[in-house]
């Protein structure tokens, strides 16, 4: 008999963490792999950030820091919040965990009971189903087609919603799709979450600054404020700052939910890191305009990608609005054969003798719930990218059939 929990068996391990280890392996064993798995900026995190961190250490921050964050950075989170979003929180209402995923994990954690269910539009961010999984819930799945942009209906919500759901799981700009949702888009999943108040929203705006649109970013109870007092709006420096390693996520929401969380958080983790929180405090008080330079240069390597990967043969790539990801159909090249013989059956196999005949690493759709396709992140030079672009188009080339 095994000594392993019972709830081990219905999680799988993360399939962008796999496809970057096993780049990792590979180009340690001498082999020429350019990994496209990763949602990691490849810029630096600003030296102002880094600066406030030496401070930090040095000024002697190295102490247990309360559970729901420091008081600095909760305020510079509620400014941030007020400043960006339109959303007037206090305090008492935010959080502040190691990592986004933290934060989702322990909202969940706090909330779902057997039979929950939690609504995830696919397709979604690998994590997403297995926390709920883990924490007793059920994911339930609607598809966000490409025919509708991988975007959520109101429509479809509509037709999902049940009486046992507890949350909505909405990620705008998405991972993996990179699709971006217009204020009139929301306005839309909105009236339909009016109707049933039971729901909750968990909103993932993780990549906000990543938007190449002409219109400005929105989050849902920003666009209703009715929804605000059953929105957990989550957040974090990650991306924007280029601060992957510094594991800092939070979120914004009803002081009963957020004390839940930290009851939560204080038999988990404690307080997040110190000295993070300390470079946190600057990234979101400091200079900003970095953000928009960058956000930049992932715009024109998104174009770069697109006009590449649409140029492979059987490859169907639509343009994202924001995030740095591509999420190209691979149907395509579904029946076709293989420099190795074997046919392609799946987005799967797509992946796995892309890899073994080019060296490229990419992650396929199937692990975000949605297929044939597969993901490629652009967050890393250029150059490489016109390369691992380059190699698609020969590997597609040789296929037959």
């Amino acid at each position: 008999m095994s000594f392993l929990a019972d709830s081990l068996a219905r999680v799988k391990p993360s399939a962008t963490i796999a496809v970057t280890q096993k780049a990792r392996d590979l180009r340690a064993a001498g082999r020429d792999i350019i990994g496209l798995g990763a949602g990691e900026p490849d810029f630096d995190t600003p030296d102002n950030i880094k600066e406030a961190a030496i401070a930090a250490i040095r000024r002697g921050e190295t102490k247990y820091t309360p559970v729901p964050g420091i008081p600095e950075l909760r305020q510079a989170i509620v400014q941030k919040f007020q400043r960006e979003n339109g959303l007037a929180y206090t305090t008492d209402q935010i959080i502040v965990g190691t990592g986004g995923k933290q934060v989702l994990y322990n909202a969940f954690a706090a909330t779902l009971n057997p039979g929950d269910e939690v609504l995830i539009p696919a397709p979604y961010w690998v994590s997403y189903p297995d926390m709920v999984l883990l924490n007793g819930g059920e994911p339930r799945f609607v598809d966000a087609t490409l025919e509708n942009g991988f975007k959520l209906t109101a429509a479809d919500l509509d037709a999902a919603l049940t009486p046992k759901t507890k949350w909505l799981m909405f990620n705008s700009p998405s991972n993996p799709s990179g699709a971006a949702y217009s204020a009139a888009e929301l306005r839309a999943i909105a009236d339909v979450l009016l109707k049933h108040p039971q729901v909750w929203v968990l909103t993932d705006d993780m990549y906000e600054h990543l938007l190449y649109t002409d219109e400005a970013f929105t989050t849902l109870a920003q666009v209703e404020p009715a929804l605000y007092d059953r929105t957990l709006t989550m957040n974090g420096v990650s991306k924007a700052y280029a601060m992957t390693g510094w594991r800092i996520g939070y979120a914004g929401g009803p002081p009963e939910l957020v004390k839940a969380m930290t009851k939560i958080q204080s038999q988990q983790t404690s307080g997040t890191c110190s000295i993070a929180q300390w470079a946190s405090v600057e990234a979101l008080n400091g200079p900003q305009d970095f953000i928009a330079q960058r956000a930049a240069i992932f715009k024109d390597r998104r174009d770069l990608v697109v006009s590449m990967l649409n140029q492979a043969t059987g490859i169907n790539c639509p343009v994202p609005e924001g995030a740095f990801y591509v999420y190209p159909s691979c149907a395509g090249t579904i029946g076709k054969t293989a420099p190795s013989g074997r046919t392609i059956e799946t987005d799967e196999d797509f992946v796995s003798e892309l890899l073994e005949a080019e060296g490229v690493a990419v992650v396929q759709g199937t692990a975000f719930g949605l297929g044939p396709n597969f993901r490629i992140s652009y967050a890393t030079a250029t150059e490489l990218l016109e390369d691992a672009c380059a190699r698609i188009q020969r590997f597609c080339n040789t296929l037959k059939g």
